[in-house]
């Protein structure tokens, strides 16, 4: 998860800084609202927006479901083997302590999102020009805030898979003292003549 973390959120920022390229880009919609260059740029942002919005959620919500899952084996291991509840209670800190960037990721994309919605003068409301600057500067501030979320996320990953990697190897000395991965029982039973 800490190789394949990044690269996903790599990518959903690379999404994002390309919505804001392209919007930055459309010209004024305002001017000739119907132009087709304007309206082609418009689109493109709005569908690149939109994509980097869903993979900016998708994201947040693995290293969710990551700190969900990897909680939950912590706890089940150290019940079964009585491990020291060291680990399990420094699993379940990393969690509670990522949990609230995650989510404020996730709300900040969504608020980008809807101060676009707010922008669009193809809602026919008025003023929505005086929400572009507004639509860009959250733009910009989402995307460095969202940064920061995933890099905040990713030292807690990181961490918490140092811990994982100190509960199985508590394990597997268990699981030597007692015998139980001797190799007569790893080994395949031979198939009967029969």
């Amino acid at each position: 998860m800490t190789r394949i973390f990044p690269m996903l959120a790599s990518f959903s920022l690379m999404l994002m800084g390309v919505a804001v390229t392209l919007g930055l880009v459309i010209g004024d919609l305002y001017a000739d609202p119907v132009a087709d260059e304007t309206l082609v740029w418009a689109t493109r942002h709005r569908l690149i927006g939109v994509a980097a919005a869903l993979f900016v959620v998708l994201v947040e919500s693995i290293g969710v479901t990551y700190f969900i899952g990897t909680s939950r084996w912590c706890k089940e291991v150290t019940e079964t083997y009585r491990l020291p509840p060291a680990d399990l209670a420094e699993s379940t800190r990393l969690k509670r302590r990522t949990f609230p960037w995650l989510v404020l990721g996730m709300l900040t994309v969504v608020v980008v999102s809807a101060l676009g919605a707010a922008s669009d003068p193809g809602t026919a409301r008025p003023h929505t020009q005086w929400w572009t600057e507004i639509h860009f500067a959250a733009a910009f501030g989402g995307l460095c805030l969202i940064a920061w979320t995933y890099y905040r996320a990713w030292l807690n990953i990181a961490d918490n898979q140092r811990v994982i990697e100190r509960i199985v190897a508590q394990v597997r000395q268990i699981r030597e003292e007692r015998g139980l991965d001797s190799p007569a029982i790893n080994e395949p039973i031979p198939a009967s003549a029969g």
